[in-house]
This record gives C-alpha cells, sequence and structure tokens, in this order.
C-alpha cells in the first residue's frame, strides 16, 4: 500500500515516523475507537481476568462470567458489520500476502502508521476473537449432559486459556512497540477513543 498524504484520508495508513520525524503531542486528534469498541476492549479484559481467576474455585460466577464473556464476543462480531469505520472487520482485516508484509516492515522498524487496526492487530483481533469464543463453547460443554466430566473437554478449555494468554501476551509487546515506533500511546488511544490525525 503506497503511504503517500491522501491515503491517510482514504485508508487510515501513513508512512512510518522515525524520531525526528514523530508528530508532536499537540498535532489535531481525530476519533478512531467509539465507545462500544472501547467498552467492549477494557469489559473483556476484566472479566477474562475475573474468569481465569474464579476457576473452580467459584463456579457459579465462573459460568456467569463466561456467558457474559459470550455475549460480548457476540456483540462485537455484529459490530464488525455494522459499527463505525475502524471497528469494521472490512477496515482491518487484510490477505495474509499483505499482513506478512506488514509484520517483514515492523520488524525492520519500517511499519506503515494506521488510524485503526494495523495488519498485524487485525490478525490478533481475529485470533483472539476466535479463541476466546473456543474458551466459552468448551465451557458451555462442560455444563452439558452431553460433555459433563469428560476430561478431554476439560482439557481442552484449559489448553485453549493458556494458548490465549500467550496471544494476549504477544498483543500487549505488539501495543507497545508499535506504540514507541510511532510515537503515540495505543493504551490511551483505547481509554479515549482518540489518535494523532498524521
Amino acid at each position: 500500500m503506497t503511504a503517500q498524504p491522501e491515503a491517510v484520508q482514504a485508508g487510515g495508513v501513513m508512512p512510518p515516523a522515525t524520531a525526528t520525524q514523530r508528530t508532536p503531542a499537540s498535532a489535531p486528534m481525530v476519533r478512531v475507537w467509539d465507545l462500544f469498541v472501547r467498552i467492549f476492549h477494557w469489559s473483556l479484559v476484566f472479566l477474562f481476568l475475573v474468569a481465569f481467576a474464579t476457576g473452580d474455585e467459584f463456579e457459579r460466577l465462573h459460568i456467569a462470567v463466561g456467558y457474559a464473556i459470550a455475549a460480548l464476543i457476540a456483540l462485537r462480531v455484529a459490530w464488525g458489520f455494522v459499527g463505525s469505520r475502524h471497528a469494521r472487520f472490512s477496515d482491518f482485516v487484510r490477505p495474509p500476502a499483505e499482513t506478512l508484509g506488514y509484520m517483514r516492515k515492523a520488524v525492520r522498524g519500517r511499519a506503515p502508521r494506521y488510524l485503526g487496526h494495523n495488519p498485524a492487530g487485525g490478525l490478533m483481533t481475529l485470533a483472539l476473537l476466535g479463541m476466546i469464543t473456543s474458551i466459552a463453547a468448551t465451557g458451555f460443554m462442560m455444563t452439558t449432559d452431553a460433555f459433563w466430566g469428560a476430561e478431554w473437554v476439560e482439557d481442552l478449555h484449559e489448553g485453549l486459556v493458556y494458548v490465549t494468554l500467550g496471544l494476549i501476551a504477544l498483543h500487549v509487546a505488539g501495543v507497545l512497540v508499535t506504540s514507541y515506533e510511532h510515537g503515540e500511546n495505543l493504551v490511551k488511544a483505547m481509554i479515549t477513543g482518540r489518535k494523532r490525525a498524521s
């Protein structure tokens, strides 16, 4: 994708910023993440931590939180089709070749800046949605007569949780690296919903 000034308006992508080219903090800000996306993100963080901490010790709470997470995921998937521009899957789901190309540039510190999710962030979003959906599904299976006490379902449920924790660690690392590379606080952006325009 060509990183030209007009691409900022058309596709939300900008050329990579170097340490001497970063835009000052006083640069104009634009709304990127809508209220639903922000509430979803931080609610999911909180609920996932509660679910992980409760486990078998507080079964009723664990199950209730699992249902809340499943509802959140369902709403986020729907919002991915009807939500605001940068919330939509069409804005951040990229072909594999483009995503790999972005990752190669990121390793060299030359990745372009995106207003919304970059291709790697888009892939991570899909991966986390898929994994958490699978955790919720296996958790539900464990409450049914058909799979009650099935050890393989329990093992799968637990395994998916630990794989997801690994993905979360990668996600956090990616946020920190990208924040440094482009000179902006992406965690703050997911709180305020705003990022600098260029």
